[in-house]
């Protein structure tokens, strides 16, 4: 029988630099499923308040328009690299298929290495405050690692090397960036709506206002967003505390779950092709602006 921190100790005799895929796999499907989902959504969630990306994301219209099908694709194409690694065909396709998209805008590097600084901060920092246990520095070791490799096949320069390279360069671009940007603005409400459509009707205004309530008052700022008051504060993060209280007392999971078993993701009911997720922009069309975009039969290997 595994117990509750069995696997931490499972991690602890890995190897961070090399064996970050196993370690990345092993704490994300295993020990914080649901917290490691809810994290990265936050951590897409806070680019927005960058104007350059914001922007950007409204001029596609992909969030506005198609709310449901991005985020699908966008925890699909992840959840394949975290599933099946770096070095498999499903693995390489899906890398592929992100840089494809990526490199049908003009993106700059820098616009680029900020959003895989959220994918690394922004976890750590939900499970510090909301997490059942918090990650060991063997784990944000690996997750460095595992998003300096990431970030190295999808071309970005001059890649944080350690979590707390990664902070610090989060943390200066948000102070230095962001901003208010009406697109982006219309990003977030479309972002917020989303949220809401996965529950009931009725209880749509709940989650938009729990969503609100664990911003921080720089993005708030950024979206001119009214500050919620301590009470909605108060309940909707003392919820999620006491729920971090209720998981540790549970069994530990024994079966990973990846982000494509998530109730979330709605667009593909009888499976997919990752080959075919994501966006094939045209140029001239909805901000792309750079020629070459091909289907993916028409791709070249990467």
């Amino acid at each position: 029988m595994v117990q509750r921190y069995d696997r931490l100790k499972e991690i602890q005799r890995l190897d961070p630099e090399r064996d970050f895929l196993e370690i990345y796999r092993l704490t994300v499907t295993y020990e914080f499923p649901w917290d490691i989902t809810r994290a990265l959504e936050l951590a897409l969630y806070r680019t927005y308040a960058v104007p350059s990306i914001g922007r950007l994301l409204d001029e596609t219209a992909e969030l506005t328009e198609r709310s449901q099908k991005r985020y699908d694709d966008t925890a699909l194409l992840l959840d394949t690299v975290v599933e099946h690694g770096f070095d498999t065909e499903e693995g390489r396709t899906a890398v592929r298929r992100i840089n494809q998209m990526h490199r049908s805008y003009d993106i700059s590097n820098d616009d680029m290495r900020y959003v895989l600084c959220t994918f690394v901060v922004t976890p750590k920092r939900w499970l510090d405050e909301y997490g059942w246990r918090r990650l060991s520095d063997h784990e944000l070791r690996a997750f460095a690692a595992y998003y300096r490799t990431l970030g190295s096949r999808m071309g970005i320069k001059d890649l944080p090397q350690s979590y707390e390279d990664f902070e610090r360069t989060l943390d200066a671009y948000e102070r230095e960036h962001f901003g208010w940007d009406e697109g982006a603005r219309r990003v977030s409400d479309a972002t917020l709506a989303l949220m809401g459509s996965w529950y009931p009707a009725p209880l749509a205004p709940l989650v938009r206002g729990a969503s609100l309530a664990l911003l921080d008052d720089s993005l708030l700022r950024a979206f001119r967003y009214e500050r919620p008051g301590p009470v909605a504060r108060g309940l909707t993060r003392g919820a999620l505390r006491l729920r971090a209280r209720a998981v540790r007392l549970l069994p530990p999971r024994r079966t990973p779950h990846y982000a494509r078993q998530n109730p979330e993701i709605k667009g593909y009911p009888n499976g997919y092709e990752v080959a075919a997720l994501g966006t094939f922009p045209a140029p001239g069309v909805r901000g792309c602006p750079v020629p070459g975009h091909r289907r993916p039969s028409e791709a070249p290997a990467e």
